[in-house]
C-alpha cells in the first residue's frame, strides 16, 4: 500500500509519500510546499492545492492520511490551518483518493506508542522505521511522514481485526 501523509499548513504543508511492501515500510518522498507569506491568503490556498494534487497525481497513492487540526491558543492559527486543510482535503478528492484523518494524539501513539511523545522522540522513530540515516528536514515534512507512516499501521491492524456487526 502507498500512502500520501500530510502535516496541513498554510505558510508550510509538510508531505510524504511510504509504501508498505511485504511488511517494509518504504520512504518514496517527502518534502514542503512552502507559500510566501507576503502573498494573499486566496493565491497561497491556490498553491496548496495545486502542489497537493500534483503528487498525488505524480505519486498515484492508494490512498491518503492528514493530521487533524488540535485547537490552540491562538484562533487565527486554527483557522488557517484549518483552509489549508480544506483545500488539501478537496485536491485530494479531486484526485480521487480515499483520505482518513488522525489526531496528534493518535500519531504519537501509532509511532512511538506514547501519546504524549515530544516532537525530538516522534522524529527519531519515523527515522528508524523508514531507515533512514538522519532525521527528515524539515519538521513539517517529518510529521506527514509520521502521519504517513500512522495510516500504514491503522490500514494493517484493521486487516487483522475481524468485523464486528
Amino acid at each position: 500500500m502507498r500512502v500520501l501523509g500530510i502535516d496541513p499548513g498554510t505558510a508550510i504543508t509538510g508531505y510524504g509519500v511510504v509504501e508498505e511492501v511485504r511488511g517494509d515500510t518504504k520512504l518514496l518522498t517527502y518534502g514542503v510546499v512552502r507559500t510566501p507569506s507576503d502573498h494573499p491568503l486566496t493565491k497561497r490556498l491556490q498553491s496548496i492545492y495545486r502542489a497537493m494534487h500534483d503528487l498525488a497525481t505524480e505519486w498515484e497513492p492508494d490512498t491518503a492520511a492528514v493530521e487533524e487540526i488540535f485547537f490552540s491558543r491562538n484562533a487565527r492559527t486554527a483557522m488557517s490551518v484549518g483552509h489549508a486543510r480544506g483545500v488539501t482535503l478537496l485536491a485530494l478528492a479531486d484526485a480521487h483518493l480515499t483520505v482518513a484523518e488522525y489526531t496528534p494524539l493518535a500519531i504519537k501513539q501509532a509511532i512511538t506508542g506514547y501519546g504524549n511523545a515530544d516532537k525530538g522522540q516522534m522524529q527519531e522513530m519515523v527515522r528508524l522505521l523508514l531507515g533512514l540515516e538522519e532525521i527528515p528536514r524539515p519538521d513539517d515534512a517529518a510529521d506527514a511522514l509520521a502521519v504517513a507512516i500512522c495510516h500504514l499501521h491503522s490500514a494493517r491492524l484493521s486487516t487483522l481485526m475481524p468485523e464486528t456487526g
